[in-house]
């Protein structure tokens, strides 16, 4: 069955469409008066995000596996900075359903079109991506898809603060340390511009550092106005080269020491990274107290 302005999946009436990708289309909805989730608000103007897998990916097994994934990881994380999963649905006629946390604001990559970020909003910035980063990686969800346009900036009393989602691409790491397989050998999935070298390779060989990667060329960008890499340059420097060194036109100790924590983000080798979020969240965190 189509879906309109207007039907109703479970107790949610699809208001507008908000994005379509290869999996699935997200629609806000509102709650109708005829039931009541007891897992949210109970206003009558609740509104939420309603991803509903495509037709044509309920087909395929990886996609629905992507699909039940992507709910298993909203469900355990409840940092600010990621969207909250309010339930899992299944409707005739139209199939699995996320509904989850509707986020008013603005994605951090329309913001980057138009502006660049100081040093201290970039700072913000990644505290706050990387905050709920740590989060995931703390119970094993490796995301493999972060950039701009998976952040939403939520306006807050204090300016804003960055919101992560869509986890379609995440993997999640079973409890004897290995990795559960979906993708195919050697494939690379994600957005290239942010994709650490070893994942355009294979994306399998990801690990916690990679996700690390992906921040610090946001932060690459949000503080310079371009990314570390031209991507009109052959992938190969991508994988054989460091990235340029950033510049962020500060030479004060916090421009500098802000440079030195992104370049080490960005390193080509994984162990020359920060091994994990929190590592460079420390980081960051700890300029905060630098800034006059």
């Amino acid at each position: 069955m189509q879906l309109a302005a207007g039907s109703q999946i479970g107790v949610y009436v699809l208001e507008s469409l908000l994005g379509s990708g290869a999996f699935g289309v997200v629609w806000l909805a509102r709650r109708s008066n005829s039931g009541a989730n007891p897992n949210t608000s109970t206003g009558e103007d609740f509104r939420v995000a309603i991803k509903v897998l495509h037709p044509q990916a309920a087909l395929s097994r990886e996609s629905v596996e992507r699909f039940r994934r992507e709910a298993w990881a909203l469900s355990r994380l409840q940092s600010p900075h990621i969207a909250r999963m309010y339930e899992f649905l299944n409707e005739a006629p139209f199939g699995m359903a996320l509904v989850m946390e509707y986020i008013e604001g603005e994605l951090l990559s329309e913001v980057l079109k138009r502006a660049r970020f100081s040093v201290e909003d970039a700072t913000g910035l990644g505290i706050g991506i990387l905050s709920g980063i740590a989060e995931m990686q703390s119970i094993g969800i490796i995301h493999r898809d972060i950039k701009p346009e998976n952040i939403v900036l939520r306006p807050n009393p204090n300016g804003w603060h960055a919101v992560i989602f869509d986890f379609n691409l995440s993997r999640v790491t079973k409890p004897n340390g290995k990795m559960s397989s979906l993708t195919s050998m050697h494939a690379a999935i994600g957005t290239v511009p942010y994709m650490a070298p070893e994942q355009l390779l294979d994306a399998r060989r990801v690990n916690e550092a990679s996700d690390v990667y992906s921040v610090s060329a946001i932060l690459y960008r949000a503080a310079s106005g371009v990314l570390p890499f031209d991507m009109r340059e052959s992938l190969r420097e991508k994988l054989q080269q460091e990235a340029r060194p950033l510049d962020t036109g500060r030479d004060d100790e916090v421009g500098k020491a802000f440079e030195r924590v992104v370049a080490k983000g960005l390193r080509r080798r994984p162990a020359d990274r920060y091994a994990n979020a929190q590592q460079m969240l420390d980081e960051l965190t700890a300029l905060v107290a630098m800034q006059p």
